[in-house]
């Protein structure tokens, strides 16, 4: 069976969309942990500020590979099929630890996005 042109095209797209929402959400961490901040005490100031900078720097990432994507270039290629591996080992640690209601979501956003960036682009 031999994988037609548009289904890469169908891929690249669906890559472009789910890397974006991805950042959206990274961003979307980001204000919560902003927010969470200055409305109470935090314990570990020093550890809530490197989660503030690596998720910004995550989502940053996902949205040059998105931009990568849509513009059929092969930079974005490898940067989102590694975060979107580790996303979903990361969810199967959450899962076994009980947090079906955040790791079961990231599973398949994370396999989601993983299929569709390892597909996303061939030359």
């Amino acid at each position: 069976m031999k994988i037609t042109d548009s289904f890469y095209e169908k891929s690249r797209m669906a890559a472009v969309w789910l890397l974006r929402v991805e950042s959206l959400i990274l961003v979307g961490i980001v204000l919560y942990l902003l927010l969470a901040s200055v409305f109470s005490t935090a314990t570990w100031p020093s550890a809530l500020i490197g989660e503030i900078v690596f998720a910004l720097i995550g989502a940053t990432g996902l949205f040059f590979a998105s931009k990568g994507f849509a513009h059929k270039r092969s930079y974005g290629r490898a940067p989102a099929v590694l975060a979107n591996a580790i996303a979903v080992g990361v969810s199967y640690y959450m899962i076994s630890g009980g947090l079906f209601a955040v790791g079961i979501p990231l599973a398949l956003l994370g396999a989601t996005t993983f299929i569709a960036a390892l597909f996303g682009y061939h030359e």
